[in-house]
């Protein structure tokens, strides 16, 4: 399902580009809230994903430094303690329905990481 239209001031800055790390997850702190941002410029039309830094079966803010790979034709982050997958588009745990992820929009804006 795709994300609502979001207005312009909505957008939120919460770092560089330069603070990202192509191919890896590296995490932000929004609002006390861990952030895992993933910057994959070799993906066409999305390189940048944002989704929930912590592993909802041990609790521990993991995903940022999960790896990330191709799972069913989808891209995906797997969590580096229990190893299920989460779906970097919608959060959505490919091996365990019942969890999921919460996600945000990302983009550049210029060389802003921004969240909606």
């Amino acid at each position: 399902m795709p994300a609502p239209s979001t207005p312009t001031s909505a957008w939120r800055a919460v770092c560089a580009r330069q603070d990202l790390v192509a191919g890896s997850g590296v995490v932000a702190m929004v609002d006390g809230q861990q952030i895992a941002l993933f910057y994959l410029p070799d993906v066409d039309g999305a390189p940048l994903y944002a989704i929930e830094n912590r592993d909802p079966k041990s609790g521990a803010n993991v995903i940022g430094r999960g790896l990330i790979g191709h799972l069913g034709g989808e891209l995906v982050v797997a969590s580096p303690l229990y190893k299920q997958h989460f779906r970097l588009t919608d959060g959505q745990c490919v091996q365990y329905p019942e969890q999921k992820l919460r996600t945000w929009r990302a983009r550049f804006n210029g060389d802003t990481v921004e969240l909606a």
